[in-house]
């Protein structure tokens, strides 16, 4: 017994240290041992994404984020707080609210042409709809949103139109008139626009009213008359056309209509073109004077 003892024990202490000096020339040291049944279950314990999951992942990643109007709305409010002060959010407010809706033509050939000019960066122009001659409206602003569609303008005591209205232009050049889809198209639009804005009726002009220096639109064959009776705008009264007191201003009844009569040769001229038509001088008949005396009687 003693004999067998002397015998096992050093073959038990060779393969002891043989393990050992094995151990120390595959480890790298300070390296974690994973044993291979520990690392089996740790993969048999993740839940790997299926193929689908992984493409669609990739793509979502590929594509860059939209921002909706919404989202660009919420930019431009934080944009305008103050950094130098401390910053928490109140839940009452409201955002622009159109109180005006202003007429124009476009100058241009095609619907899509129009489309384009607002879409290039250094046209700096824009408008919130687009109406082409067939009747197809595309919007091209959130009708919150301030467009560039007013410029240089005024009518009251307002001189930022830009902020307080909503931009229409129609496909036309300016010389030609208007078809009934394209009117319908308008009228449908404008009932839309009045219901949900609360618009005055008062409050629907054209960009020649606003910039009488510098614009005709919407021509002379715009349907002035045919809007005013659907409520949308002024017309005159053409069965009561009284003449105009001797003492009657033409100046301050074109002023307290909204025109700017820091030029008063446009003003007149802006104003004949929309309700006289058929004359556009400078000059103010009697008939001119008639009806410019009706319209100042239903702002005054």
């Amino acid at each position: 017994m003693r004999k067998g003892y002397y015998v096992f024990v050093p073959v038990l202490l060779l393969a002891v240290a043989c393990g050992t000096a094995k151990r120390k020339v595959l480890q790298q040291p300070n390296t974690s041992v994973v044993l291979a049944d520990s690392a089996k279950r740790i993969i048999d314990d993740v839940a790997l994404p299926d193929l689908a999951e992984a493409v669609a992942e990739s793509q979502a990643e590929a594509i860059p984020p939209m921002m909706t109007t919404e989202d660009r709305v919420q930019v431009l409010m934080r944009n305008g707080i103050n950094k130098q002060a401390d910053w928490t959010e109140a839940i009452h407010y409201d955002i622009r609210k159109p109180n005006f809706v202003i007429i124009h033509h476009t100058a241009q050939h095609s619907i899509s042409q129009t489309i384009r000019t607002f879409q290039l960066e250094h046209t700096k122009v824009s408008a919130h709809y687009v109406i082409g001659k067939d009747g197809r409206v595309v919007q091209m602003l959130n009708d919150y949103l301030r467009s560039w569609h007013a410029g240089r303008s005024k009518w009251g005591n307002v001189t930022d139109m830009n902020s307080i209205s909503l931009g229409i232009e129609l496909d036309n050049n300016g010389r030609e008139p208007f078809p009934d889809l394209q009117i319908n198209a308008l009228i449908n639009l404008l009932d839309t626009l009045k219901t949900k804005y609360q618009i005055p009726f008062t409050n629907f002009i054209g960009h020649a009213d606003i910039a009488p220096t510098r614009k005709d639109d919407p021509s002379v064959f715009f349907p002035w008359k045919r809007l005013a009776e659907r409520g949308f705008g002024v017309w005159y009264d053409e069965s009561n056309l009284l003449p105009a007191p001797e003492q009657f201003n033409y100046v301050d009844a074109l002023r307290i209509i909204g025109y700017d009569v820091t030029n008063i040769r446009a003003a007149v001229i802006a104003f004949k073109r929309k309700f006289i038509v058929t004359d556009v001088s400078e000059n103010l008949t009697d008939f001119d004077r008639r009806v410019l005396y009706n319209l100042y009687r239903r702002y005054f």
